[in-house]
């Protein structure tokens, strides 16, 4: 039985040079697809966003994605999903993935992966949740942002428990492993966000 019903993954919609990134998306769609866990992600059909919902979806797992109207024009939204969720707003976009979710496993990306990651961590220090929220660690991609972190903690800006509310792990097979030695599901569910 899956310690997890439902994982949302960030991570990012441009597709890297070191297709190594892209392996570990792959792996992680297969391995929620094998587990019976779903997917729940911002939607897209490019770089590793399409990549971890693609491998999902081709092997019988259930994928919802999550994406503002107006990115459907700028990126192409994956079809054949099971199913797909076309809101207003980032933000809105946000509130859902979290509502749909029991954690959150972090892959590499760029800036909206760490608009996304940073506002979760945000929400677990104001104590509005308490779901995990893991950090891949890929090729070592996550260590400047977790060097980020202490400094922020060294200068004062943030208490020391804030490391708390991340955990990184090695790689993609780490993740469900980790999940399942973690209190998941504690906390609230949803919460009142500012629209």
């Amino acid at each position: 039985m899956p310690v997890v019903n439902s994982l949302c993954v960030f991570c990012g919609a441009s597709t890297p040079p070191d297709t190594r990134f892209l392996d570990a998306a792959d792996l992680l769609g297969r391995k929620l697809a094998a587990e019976g866990i779903e997917l729940v992600y911002g939607g897209g059909a490019l770089g590793l966003m399409g990549t971890v919902a693609r491998a999902s979806r081709d092997h019988g797992g259930r994928v919802t994605g999550i994406i503002p109207h107006f990115l459907t024009k700028l990126e192409a939204k994956l079809e054949g999903i099971t199913e797909t969720i076309e809101v207003e707003t980032m933000h809105q976009r946000k509130r859902l993935m979290f509502e749909r979710s029991d954690a959150f496993a972090v892959l590499p990306g760029g800036m909206g992966t760490l608009d996304e990651t940073v506002e979760m961590i945000t929400w677990a220090q104001l104590q509005l949740h308490q779901k995990p929220i893991l950090l891949v660690d890929v090729l070592g991609y996550w260590q400047p942002f977790v060097g980020l972190i202490e400094h922020v903690i060294g200068s004062g800006f943030a208490r020391p428990n804030t490391r708390e509310f991340v955990t990184v792990v090695p790689g993609v097979e780490d993740v469900l492993p980790t999940l399942a030695q973690m209190k998941v599901g504690a906390g609230p569910s949803s919460m009142p966000v500012a629209e």
